[in-house]
């Protein structure tokens, strides 16, 4: 009925998303009581009633009217317990389940993401996390309320008439089975597909999105519309199917749930005029009514069972999905702290490398082969070199994303004895697109130094040029939009760069300052930052296609195929 195949990562995922036993408990508890105060519900009212028609003395009601009572209220209470403690567990061991997947993802991030879209990725991160919740609140409680609720039923009915408990315990495994087979070969592929399918279409509706003016200036949005209409097609049948499934199974429940009843008449009715045997032993009416309404009680709550079948094959599909994001053992390429990593000398810094090669995962090639330089206080580099000569690789060993192999040293320690977050506190990178949050500039700047006033980030923003801008903006609470939408490429630049010099990075790194800037602003926007970068205490490394002028940089680097060293 349920596949129990994963891979130890998928396993460890699952383990993440199911609450501890002292949160899960009070809500399994709940549940069992309320579903067997519901059958006990219908079979008390069921004697009640048959017992009623044959107008005895009040005196003989008195305790079904009671239990009656007592029953339906119980049943109601502890639906609201069982809702109100499991959801609450679910919602505990989520926040966990988050943290505990990011705490996973940092340390092969970014480079370790780069081969899962964004789009996909973000479904993974949100959706798919969010549907490990339905792991307790679906499958795992549901199976042992169903359970238990469902043999304690057919040993009382067992009790009353044999036959007609038989006969509840055979169709109730048909149900299970049949019905988990029936609705599987329906819907078992919808319920793979569905995770992947969104995952896909977020990515292509972000790439819609976030490239609309490009697909439009080349008259490539129809096509691009018409295969996300394709996708959401795919994703429609899905959903479609899942939901026959879903049909299939109650329709199987049904079906059983009459042939229990058709089957406890069958053994019951001739008991009560005494023809009853081992099986069926001689019976009062209320007590045949009972054996014949409890079952459909029984099969509302056993339903829930096919219905786990069917969401731990989804909850099966996310964690898998969740688990591929990080990398069972991870690549290579991707660097792991020493055991007791070393601690970095005090500040000026001096950077040397010596044959330093790194690649990125996946790639057989190296990205960045034989590169040997130094950086001391005060030195101003440029580093050039055509697409693919691997300066944006460089960037990533630099600051440690990636690994490398030659030498990497700090002061004169190597740099992977040293922690990763030491590294990165005295080597900082301005990337070539840098990522501005969807806030005020007042908060694209603090995190770098959360305890800088407005005066010191109004300085460093006068540092790079962006003074009188800042005032025309209205100030330091002006927003910048999602990614930096309401600023220009080179402001988007030099607010990163404000950012880099308020962390006072003792090396800093800037990767194609003028790639995202037309060539009117490029010579301004290096010169803007050289100057600004420029102190005794601080190293500057610039990869830039574009020429800089010989009295800004103290020397030159070319990376070609085989790269030259200086």
């Amino acid at each position: 009925m349920f596949d129990l195949t994963l891979d130890p990562a998928a396993c460890d995922v699952l383990r993440l998303a199911q609450p501890r036993p002292r949160w899960f408990v009070p809500g399994l508890l709940a549940g069992v009581t309320s579903a067997v105060m519901a059958v006990a519900l219908l079979a008390c009212s069921a004697w009640l009633i048959t017992r009623a028609a044959e107008m005895p003395s009040l005196a003989y009601l008195g305790m079904a009217i009671v239990g009656v009572r007592a029953f339906a209220i119980f049943r109601s209470v502890f639906r609201y317990l069982e809702r109100l403690t499991s959801h609450d567990a679910a919602f505990r061991q989520l926040a966990e389940l988050r943290l505990g997947i990011f705490r996973r993802i940092v340390p092969v991030a970014p480079a370790g993401l780069a081969q899962t879209g964004r789009g996909d990725l973000l479904t993974r991160l949100v959706r798919d996390v969010d549907d490990l919740q339905d792991l307790p609140l679906r499958v795992v409680q549901p199976l042992l309320v169903a359970g238990i609720t469902a043999v304690l039923s057919v040993i009382g009915i067992w009790l009353i008439v044999p036959a007609a408990g038989l006969t509840l315990l055979v169709c109730l495994l048909l149900a299970g089975v049949l019905g988990t087979v029936f609705s599987g070969s329906v819907a078992a592929r919808a319920d793979r597909e569905l995770a992947p399918l969104r995952g896909t279409l977020a990515d292509e509706v972000l790439e819609i999105v976030e490239n609309l003016d490009v697909l439009t200036a080349f008259d490539a949005l129809r096509p691009r519309l018409a295969q996300l209409a394709r996708t959401d097609e795919r994703l429609r049948r899905a959903a479609l199917r899942r939901s026959v499934g879903v049909g299939v199974q109650s329709a199987v429940v049904a079906l059983f749930a009459g042939a229990a009843t058709l089957g406890t008449l069958y053994f019951g009715i001739p008991a009560l005029d005494g023809g009853g045997g081992p099986l069926s032993p001689d019976l009062l009416g209320p007590t045949l009514i009972v054996a014949v309404l409890v079952p459909m009680a029984v099969f509302e709550v056993f339903g829930m069972i096919l219905l786990a079948a069917s969401a731990w094959r989804q909850v099966r599909v996310s964690a898998r999905r969740v688990a591929e994001v990080v990398p069972a053992s991870r690549p290579a390429e991707i660097p792991v702290d020493v055991p007791n990593p070393q601690l970095l000398l005090a500040t000026p810094v001096v950077l040397e490398l010596t044959g330093l090669s790194a690649s990125w995962p996946g790639q057989t090639e190296p990205g960045v082969a034989g590169v040997t330089l130094r950086l001391a206080p005060g030195d101003r580099v440029h580093l050039a070199g055509p697409s693919g000569a691997g300066k944006t690789t460089l960037t990533q060993a630099l600051v440690r994303f990636l690994d490398y192999t030659g030498s990497y040293r700090l002061n004169g320690v190597e740099a992977r004895l040293l922690a990763q977050t030491e590294v990165r506190r005295v080597v900082g990178l301005c990337e070539q697109r840098p990522w501005l949050f969807d806030d005020s500039i007042r908060q694209n700047l603090l995190f770098a130094r959360d305890t800088a006033t407005d005066a010191e980030l109004l300085a460093v923003l006068a540092r790079v040029g962006l003074a009188e801008w800042v005032g025309e903006r209205g100030g330091l609470d002006a927003r910048v939009g999602e990614r930096g939408a309401l600023v220009s490429g080179g402001q988007a630049q030099r607010i990163a760069l404000a950012r880099a010099l308020l962390a006072d990075f003792p090396v800093l790194v800037v990767d194609e300052p003028t790639a995202n800037v037309d060539s009117a602003q490029a010579d301004a926007l290096v010169r803007d930052i050289l100057s600004a970068a420029t102190d005794a205490h601080r190293a500057v490394l610039l990869i830039s296609h574009t020429p800089v002028p010989d009295e800004l940089v103290t020397a030159r680097v070319t990376l070609s195929t085989r790269a030259q060293s200086m």
